[in-house]
Parts: C-alpha cells; structure tokens; sequence
C-alpha cells in the first residue's frame, strides 16, 4: 500500500486529484475516501497537518509591506497626516492650519482625558485609604483627624 501511495506522490498533486476525481465518477464513496485521506495526511496542505502557522505569518507579511507602502506613498505626498498638493498653495496653507489645529485639539483631549483619570484614580485610592484608617482605628476609636489624617505623596 506504501508502495503505491509513494509512486501516486511522485507524481504530485494532479496525480493525486485525478486518482480522487475517478473514485468519484467510479463509486462516490470512493472518491470521498480519497479525498478525507488527500486532507488527513496533510498532501493537499490543508486540515490539521497543513501549516496553518505559516499562513498566518506569510500573510502577516503581506499586510506589513502593505502598510510599509503605504506609509511611503504619505512621505512622499508630504508625510504625516497632510496629503499631496493640491496645486493652490492658499489651500495647501489651509489645510495645513487645519490639520496642525486638529492635532492640537486631540492632544489637548488626550491630555484632558489623562488628566480626569488621575483625578478619579486620586480619588478612589484617598476612598481606599480612608476606610483603612477607619479599619485600623477600631471600633471604639475615633478615625484621626487633621492635617496628619492624609497620607502625604
């Protein structure tokens, strides 16, 4: 059986899809046999046997010098995030502004949003140590008051 099977293999895949495409004009569960056999033991590079993993990464590839292109072609248009000129160099100067403005904007909102963040994780750790104190003071002890009260940093 070996035997065979190797001498099918030295004729590669036709060989192969041809022997499965008579099974199935023969006896259609004989073709199907083939075929589960062709993908169980990987001679078609797919199912469980085929490189999955290789796939994976030839097309992460492929995306990454997609995005490597790209992100030459925005160079050459004048990089970043302004595009080509546009011919009418008012516009250009416009447009420039704007997008120089826009920039600001979002790194101001990102400071804002970082800013808030630190206000409420400032206010969830003072919370935290406040009912730490009140733990450790005990039940019969008043929790301490007083500019010493706060924990310092």
């Amino acid at each position: 059986m070996s035997e065979v099977v190797a001498r099918i293999d030295d004729f590669g895949k036709p060989a192969w899809i041809t022997l499965m495409v008579l099974g199935f004009i023969v006896f259609w569960p004989i073709g199907l046999g083939i075929l589960a056999y062709l993908i169980w033991s990987g001679r078609m590079g797919c199912g469980r046997h085929g490189d999955m993993q290789q796939w994976r990464e030839r097309a992460a590839e492929r995306w990454e010098r997609k995005r490597d292109r790209w992100e030459r072609k925005m160079q050459r248009w004048g990089g970043g995030p302004s595009f080509r000129p546009s011919g009418n160099r008012a516009f250009d100067e416009y447009r420039e502004e704007a997008l120089r403005k826009l920039e600001d904007e979002v790194n101001e909102f990102r400071e804002f949003l970082q800013r808030l963040r630190m206000a409420k994780d400032r206010a969830e750790f003072d919370e935290f140590m406040r009912e730490r104190r009140n733990r450790s003071a005990g039940p019969g002890e008043p929790p301490p008051q007083g500019p010493d009260a706060r924990p310092q940093g």
